[in-house]
Order: C-alpha cells, then structure tokens, then sequence
C-alpha cells in the first residue's frame, strides 16, 4: 500500500506554469464559471492562482476501478489539465486532500504532464508498471481481495529445480500471513476486477521471459486461457442488475421472465426464477456450494443484458 505523498507520482514531463511560493490558495466564488460547469462526477478541492495571475483549481476525478485522479486545470476554460497523482482504490478518501496540501505548499513548484484519455481507463498499479519497465519490482505490488486476503507476484519453487513467477495468496493469520500459491484466475475472481492483475502479468512475463532463472510458462498460459475463455466476470452486471431493482422499479422476478426463465406454483401461476438470477450475478452461492461465483457464462451474461434488463452487453462487460 502507497503512502499519500508516494502515490502523488510527479511526472516530469512537458512543461507547465510554476506556481508562485508566495501565492496561496483560495476558493473560487459561488458565481464563478466552474462551479456552474463542473462536471457532476467530479469534486473541487483547492484553488490557486499562478505567477500569470491565472485562476487554477485542483480536483478529484474518478478513475478505472474506483481510483481516483487528482488534475490541475484551469479555472476559466477547465481545460489544460494536467495529473498530479493517481491514487488506487484501497487508498483512504483523505488522501487526495494531502496530496493537493503538499503540492500547494511546495515552494519550489512542481512539473506534470499532461492528462491522457487512456488515464481514465487504467488502473494506478498498470501504469505504474508500464512506466518503470525494466526497473519493476513486480513482487512488490499487493492487491487486496474482496475477501480479505493479500494477493501478490512472487517466485516460488517449481517441480523441476526452478522458480516459477506465480500468484500468492496471503491469508491471515494472527499477525502473520500464510503464503500460498493461486492461479490468475483464482486471483482476479477474488477481486472481481481484471486490472491490474492482468497488466502485471504481461509485465511479468515481458520481464523474465529471458531469464533462465525464472520461469512465465505457466504464468503465460493461464494469460492465454484467461484472454480466451467465455467465462467472464459478473460485478458489472450484478450492479447493473441491482440498481435495475432499486431505482428502475423493476423486480428480480420480471429480468428472469424476460428471460426465459420462469417457475410455476401450486396453481400453476409462472413468475421468474429469482434463485436463477441471483446466481448468475453472484449474490446466492449454486446448489451444494457455500461461496458465491464472479463467473459467469458470456452468453448468459449477454442474455440477462439485452432481454432482462433491455441494454447493451458492452455496458456490463468487464474489461
């Protein structure tokens, strides 16, 4: 886990104006421009004038897996924005306050690029490793499960005398964790998410590939059977599933009629089979299982969108 100032990561690249020392920051009246066309998702927190006289504000905008992107633009056009940091989703809300304290009280200015279209759709952890390459300690990265667990890259022992790069679960327990071997898939399912799992795959076998020492066959191959599988991730589809039933004033029972999926009772009345969907989002575990699946078939998947809920596959798949 990154501290706020580590997950502040400064690039150093293109130019941009310096602030000021002596300049320090001030909200913006209620009357002014961007209050009024502030897009709805994303949230104010500093402003600042540069040595131009320039009105800038520092926002927080959400990102690729519930990270969140602190920008510096300008006040009056809200364009020229430009990324100050890219904090993950397991980071405490009050980190992207401390980030924008500590680089407002930075005397000697700072430089950041330029916000790029693909930072929205990039975990912090995957452009982490894209940008570091061949200086990634990949077995320093930790991602956090939904079900409590650590997961992380490391070497372990093969069967044949040599390390193989693999994932690793830490469970807890007391105030130790347990180290054992998981697979990709195992990895991703534990956290509904296939960033940046993914990325740190490629990047894993990118970075050993060559290494005699190390082997990324089995690691490469549950890439390949992961990239080719039919059988996708459900959280998407669940929420959209959810929040059909919450703010849409439809039930659970109405998707499954939709879908084809009906039961008849003692009088032959047919209604939905709720206990279908709800395995097949993942909020009740199959039949003779304790734990509920992030799986779920693509062609369900695409069937419960486009006739249960009436939208596009696209909106609910995971990428």
């Amino acid at each position: 886990m990154s501290s706020a100032i580590s997950s502040a990561q400064l690039t150093r690249r293109g130019s941009f104006p310096r602030r000021s020392p002596h300049v320090r920051s001030r909200p913006l009246p209620s009357h002014h421009p961007a209050h009024h066309e502030e897009t709805p998702t994303s949230i104010r927190l500093a402003g600042y004038h540069d040595e131009q006289g320039r009105a800038r504000d520092l926002i927080a905008l959400p990102g690729q897996g519930g990270s969140v992107l602190v920008l510096d633009r300008d006040a009056e056009t809200l364009c020229d924005r430009r990324l100050i940091a890219h904090l993950a989703a397991d980071e405490p809300q009050g980190n992207a306050e401390l980030v924008c304290n500590h680089y407002l009280q930075d005397a000697k200015g700072r430089w950041c690029r330029r916000m790029h279209p693909e930072d929205l759709r990039i975990s912090p952890l995957a452009l982490e490793a894209g940008a570091i390459r061949h200086d990634l300690n990949i077995r320093d990265a930790l991602v956090a499960g939904r079900d409590g667990d650590l997961y992380r890259l490391s070497p372990v022992q093969g069967e044949r005398c040599i390390l193989q790069m693999r994932w690793c679960r830490g469970a807890a327990e007391g105030n130790d964790r347990c180290w054992q071997q998981a697979s990709l898939r195992e990895v991703i399912g534990a956290v509904e998410s296939y960033e940046p799992m993914r990325t740190l795959a490629k990047q894993a076998i990118a970075l050993y590939d060559n290494d005699r020492s190390v082997s990324v066959t089995r690691m490469r191959s549950e890439l390949e059977r992961l990239d080719g599988s039919p059988v996708v991730l459900n959280r998407r589809l669940r929420e959209a599933v959810l929040d059909a039933v919450d703010r849409g004033g439809i039930s659970m029972s109405e998707i499954s009629l939709r879908c084809g999926v009906v039961k008849r009772d003692r009088r032959g009345k047919v209604s939905g089979e709720t206990s279908w969907l709800a395995r097949r989002i993942g909020t009740m575990p199959e039949g003779g299982e304790k734990a509920i699946t992030p799986w779920i078939h693509s062609e369900v998947l695409g069937s419960i969108a486009r006739k249960g809920l009436r939208i596009s596959p696209r909106e609910v798949e995971l990428q």
